[in-house]
């Protein structure tokens, strides 16, 4: 009669030793997944070059902070909670994980380090990790299934929805959960379990007279979860759950720098560009490893999408679907079994021109990916391929065509550039000259030269450095478009025309300091541009004048206004530029200001960055009308912003939502000049 429970190593199973099926399948199932991790690796193997090795220090910090402490994850709170729990589960089980697949050939192992006090505390942790994990499964499935959020739904264009793999992952967790707390339970020693845990109720239910059942259990549910364990580890590479496996190394190889554009080819010079075949992405591999690899990682969690501004307003554009449309297209073109099919292009096979057009660049698809995936860049190559065969949107085309022939988008004369300056009174605006070199140069930008709207945040702005006795001027005619959305839109090289001809100007200048009031050329020129001086936006600027005294403002008058501020994109989640102007805003007396529910970095685009301005997207609402809306919802009456296109976009948005009279939008350079004592 047995006395004992045995290790499953020294027992039968199905008919042959434990140990034969302790190796056997360990053995057939790693081989497999390497032999599918190395399929998978095919693609990345074909694909363009992009070099992460840079700033290891950085991404050391990256990692810890974005895949161990699952920074973004508690955004959405509910998932990210059962998240949280599941990756933290992971984490402390994968020792036991690795003791149970060796203990399946070497009965007697113990993880190195856990043979003492430290093992027992690690057996409490464990055991009670496995039923949080459980817990956590079962609530999963049942939002998955029950309270389905409206992210997780798959439009038809777009094919079936992915709930069932969803939860049959979640099934095979929930069963290593049970087989490991089933094996725990039925080890047959008289120590008493954590209480309240999985094994704690599965060694309650089980009897202890019978040794033969315990035994039978034992060795059961051992194979069982050595069984689980591997083709899970399998089939992880087949779908969304590749995650589990790549978001480390996602995220150790995430995007650094915020606001930047990759160049056109990396090892590329710009002098060799010519000897390019083509510029973009024509054909999948174009796509460098890292947007591959963003491919594989993707959660499919529609956090992206949720808060994308072009999807919102019903744009053919949905980042969740951009990147798994791409997934899929790799697992078919490059399949685990079979040959790799040809290469074809892949605009009109995986991506739609209006999809690629309809971006914004507004990064808040980035900015809430909790595996750091990117977007920007592969829109701005996928605009660069169509750029290059000439499919691009007729609005947009005469826009560059301006641009080429006239520095700016509008067509209008360069002479023209400084007509706002000649309205107003008692205040001269200075170009730069041989004989006039200022301390401070004011770059304007396009849009608010020539729109006459816009022109009002220039007037503020000369006006406010001429009162706080700033030795300021501008390049006038000298003055080029910025290019920031140019590069943006595709056209490399018309870019980087527009940045000599600005640079030389700026440089010739002998300005010591940038100043400029819209936050495209304000990132523009920080993060495109080179060896020009350094570059603020105008609410930094006044932010130090203010705190110098040299410019003192007067209390709000009416006590009925209350004020909010919208934070543009790229002052905001580019530039990380949240709080000097709430500051400056704040400086002001009497002034009572709410923020929208979505602010800050999460803050709405008002859709019309740069050229947008001149692209005819397909939508059911405008952006602008949008963000009005959700100004006035907060019991707002003036929304303050700090970018000419947010002031235009939200002031038509005004207008087509019914708020007019009940809201206003104004720049904050008009607040100021409005307010200066």
């Amino acid at each position: 009669m047995m006395k004992e429970v045995l290790s499953p190593a020294y027992t039968t199973f199905l008919g042959l030793p434990g140990s034969f099926w302790g190796v056997l399948i360990p053995l057939v199932g790693i081989a497999c997944f390497l032999y599918i991790v190395a399929r998978r690796l095919i693609p990345l193997a074909k694909a363009a070059p992009d070099p992460r090795f840079d700033r290891i220090n950085l991404r050391i910090k990256n990692l810890f902070r974005y895949w161990l402490f699952q920074y973004k994850q508690p955004r959405y709170i509910v998932a990210g909670v059962i998240h949280i729990v599941i990756f933290a589960g992971f984490l402390v089980l994968s020792i036991r994980s690795i003791s149970l697949v060796i203990e399946g050939f070497y009965p007697d192992f113990v993880f190195p380090g856990l043979g003492g006090f430290l093992g027992k505390v690690y057996s409490v942790l464990k055991t009670y990790f496995a039923t949080f994990v459980f817990i956590a499964c079962i609530v999963a499935v049942i939002r998955r299934v029950v309270f389905k959020p409206e992210r997780y739904k798959v439009p038809p264009k777009y094919g079936k929805e992915h709930t069932f793999e969803a939860i049959f992952v979640l099934a095979l967790i929930g069963s290593l959960m049970v087989f490991e707390s089933l094996f725990e339970a039925s080890s047959g020693t008289k120590e008493a379990l954590p209480p309240l845990t999985l094994a704690w109720f599965f060694k309650l239910i089980l009897p202890t007279s019978s040794i033969s059942f315990l035994q039978s259990v034992h060795t059961t549910s051992y194979f069982i979860h050595d069984f689980i364990f591997f083709f899970f580890l399998c089939f992880l590479p087949f779908g969304k759950h590749f995650h589990v496996l790549t978001s480390i190394f996602n995220v150790f190889f995430m995007k650094l720098d915020r606001g930047v554009v990759k160049p056109v080819r990396y090892g590329i010079s710009e002098e060799e560009l010519d000897n390019l075949e083509y510029f973009g992405i024509k054909y999948f591999e174009d796509f460098t490893w890292k947007h591959m690899l963003d491919f594989y990682t993707c959660v499919d969690c529609g956090r992206c999408s949720d808060n994308c501004p072009a999807n919102f307003v019903g744009r053919p554009l949905s980042p969740r679907f951009l990147t798994i449309k791409s997934r899929e297209y790799m697992f078919d073109r490059f399949p685990v079994l079979g040959l790799i099919k040809p290469k074809e292009p892949v605009v009109g096979k995986i991506f739609e021109e209006d999809e690629i057009w309809s971006c914004t660049t507004c990064g808040a698809c980035e900015e809430e990916c909790p595996v750091c995936n990117e977007y920007i860049n592969k829109i701005v190559d996928l605009r660069r391929g169509l750029v290059d065969e000439g499919n691009v949107p007729q609005t947009i085309q005469k826009a560059l065509n301006a641009l080429e022939k006239r520095g700016n988008p509008y067509g209008k004369m360069e002479s023209k550039r400084l007509e706002w300056a000649k309205s107003l009174e008692g205040i001269e605006v200075k170009e730069v000259s041989k004989k006039f070199k200022p301390e401070v140069l004011y770059f304007v930008d396009s849009a608010t030269s020539y729109d006459e709207r816009l022109q009002e945040i220039a007037k503020a702005t000369a006006t406010i450095l001429t009162k706080a006795g700033v030795n300021f001027g501008v390049l006038g005619k000298k003055e080029k478009d910025s290019g920031h959305e140019v590069r943006r839109f595709g056209e490399e090289f018309l870019f980087m025309t527009l940045r000599d001809m600005n640079t030389e100007a700026i440089l010739e200048s002998g300005a010591s300091l940038i100043v400029t009031s819209d936050p495209h050329a304000y990132n523009c020129l920080k993060k495109d541009y080179s060896d020009i001086p350094p570059v603020e936006h105008i609410t930094e600027f006044i932010l130090r004048l203010i705190n110098e005294g040299k410019i003192k403002l007067k209390p709000i008058e009416q006590d009925d206004l209350v004020f909010t501020y919208h934070d543009p994109c790229y002052l905001g989640r580019h530039n990380l530029l949240y709080d000097v102007p709430r500051m400056v805003l704040d400086s002001i007396p009497n002034l009572k200001r709410v923020e929208m529910k979505r602010c800050r970095d999460r803050s709405f685009c008002c859709g019309g960055g740069g050229l947008m301005l001149f692209y005819e997207a397909e939508e059911e609402k405008r952006m602008g009308q949008v963000r009005a809306e959700m100004a006035y919802e907060a019991g707002a009456n003036v929304i303050i912003t700090a970018c000419p296109f947010c002031l235009v976009n939200i002031e038509d948005g005004i207008k087509t939502s019914g708020l007019e009279g009940k809201v206003r939008v104004m720049d904050i350079t008009e607040l100021i000049l409005q307010q200066l004592s």
